[in-house]
């Protein structure tokens, strides 16, 4: 998951995905009230799903402060295959009304967008009445063209986040047109300072190009028509996104290439991310306050007397909005950039409970015995050739009395395998998340690239794992 407001962040694989955005509005007769904004939606730090608690331990294993042994102490077994297959990739989450999928990506249009666009076609109109007042009621139709246009240059602008990311090798979720713009949801994290900032840059300069192919048009058409007039409205909206996109503060395309400078001297990722966070946290503060008394001195082009009234709530709400994706927006970059740093921590190998193999008729009494001997602390039933076919499931074994584990068989305890519940003892950080989220279970088989056993690893150690390495400061 890359995600960012306009430069995009790679999804952690824990939770939510890495987004690039592009937050138009429409000009209206005030053009401080219709800057655009550019949200980042937080990518959730998600970790394991648990379909049962298995904290309880059987009180015939050793405690729980034991630690896993080296792989050679392991008991051997085959998996039955030379190479465990790779989880099946989870289904892209919807985000409303699909568009189509240019260059294999999703669009989306998210319900909110359907709020904004009336939203434009009223302010658009109201302006469009002053300008040619000839069209009458029609003016909300060239106003709802105008609505539906503008965000079409919304796309493009996040089309040019995803092409990048496509030609650097980072897989992008999907595209999505909301409330305040656009998001390209990126699920991996570019590898180079370079790559990050032409990732965030193009975006941008996307818009600063339709911004210039909108004023060529316009010398095309007569001034004051409706050609000249929407050609000019959407010359400016362009304008306006590209500037606001440029600012150097996540989450906006300009702190995302900020970012990378400081990467680039730093040569550490996260110096960038802390630095260009805080700059968009300062740029939150300046928006809340200087968005209003910049409308109310009439620097921005209009008549400070005409600020009055509605139009200053206005101006003070739709600024106290930007401020709030804005500060949002980098805090989250900010517990992405800390999640990404722990990931690597997380790996299957060192996590792994040692296994025993048993048949699915011993007893579990012997079962937990052969364990105990052997300094294990999870069960694989294997049939007669030892390929492993299921997992003793620990919250089973607590739940079975001591005087009747003699009379109960292992494979009543059991959870068949599935091919999502195998993972490779190589697998760590995001890539180990990735698949367990794939295929959510309470254990899972770890095998090592020849498909011998390498031991059970339990979701609940992972959880607590990512807990105490998020817990820990950066």
């Amino acid at each position: 998951m890359d995600e960012s407001g306009g430069s995009g962040q790679p999804r952690s694989g824990t939770e939510e995905p890495a987004s690039h955005h592009a937050t138009p509005t429409a000009p209206s007769a005030n053009p401080a009230s219709q800057e655009p904004s550019d949200p980042s939606p937080a990518p959730e730090a998600a970790t394991p799903r648990k379909d049962e608690d298995p904290h309880p331990r059987p009180p015939d294993t050793p405690p729980p402060g034991e630690q896993p042994p080296a792989a050679g102490d392991r008991p051997l077994a085959r998996s039955g295959a030379a190479k465990p297959p790779k989880p099946p990739k989870p289904p892209a989450p919807r985000g409303g009304l699909l568009m189509g999928r240019p260059f294999g990506v999703p669009v989306y249009v998210a319900p909110s967008w359907f709020l904004v666009a009336a939203l434009i076609t009223w302010v658009f109109g109201g302006q469009l009445d002053r300008v040619l007042p000839e069209l009458g009621a029609a003016r909300y139709l060239v106003s709802l063209f105008f609505a539906v246009a503008f965000y079409a240059s919304v796309l493009v602008h996040e089309l040019a986040h995803t092409v990048a990311a496509l030609r650097f090798k980072l897989p992008v979720r999907r595209i999505q047109l909301q409330f305040f713009g656009g998001v390209s949801e990126i699920e991996k994290e570019s590898d180079t300072p370079g790559r990050e900032f032409v990732l965030a840059f193009v975006g941008p300069l996307l818009s600063l190009v339709l911004a210039g192919v909108f004023y060529g048009a316009m010398q095309a058409v007569e001034p004051g028509t409706v050609p000249g007039v929407l050609l000019a409205g959407l010359m400016i909206s362009n304008l306006i996104v590209a500037a606001f996109n440029l600012l150097p503060g996540l989450p906006l395309d300009g702190g995302r290439m900020l970012r990378a400078v400081v990467w680039k001297i730093t040569g550490k990722p996260m110096s960038g991310t802390v630095a260009a966070a805080w700059v968009g946290r300062a740029l939150a503060v300046s928006v809340l306050i200087g968005l209003p008394l910049l409308t109310q001195s009439g620097a921005l082009g209009s008549n400070a007397e005409d600020n009055v009234g509605m139009d200053t709530v206005m101006d003070a709400l739709l600024a106290a909005i930007l401020a709030a994706i804005i500060w949002t927006g980098a805090g989250n970059s900010l517990r992405m950039a800390r999640l990404r740093e722990h990931l690597p921590e997380l790996r299957a190998r060192s996590l792994t409970r040692r296994a025993v193999p048993v048949e699915g008729d011993t007893p579990l009494s012997e079962a937990l015995r052969r364990a105990n001997a052997a300094g294990a602390r999870a069960l694989v039933v294997v049939d007669a050739d030892g390929t492993p076919i299921s997992l003793v499931r620990e919250t089973a074994i607590v739940g079975v009395p001591e005087h009747r584990r003699p009379w109960v068989a292992v494979s009543g305890l059991a959870q068949d395998l599935t091919e999502g519940m195998r993972v490779s003892a190589e697998l760590a950080g995001e890539e180990l998340l990735e698949a367990l989220r794939a295929a959510p279970a309470t254990e899972y088989l770890v095998v090592e690239e020849t498909g011998e056993i390498y031991g059970v690893l339990s979701a609940a150690d992972v959880e607590r794992a990512f807990v105490k390495a998020m817990a820990r400061p950066s």
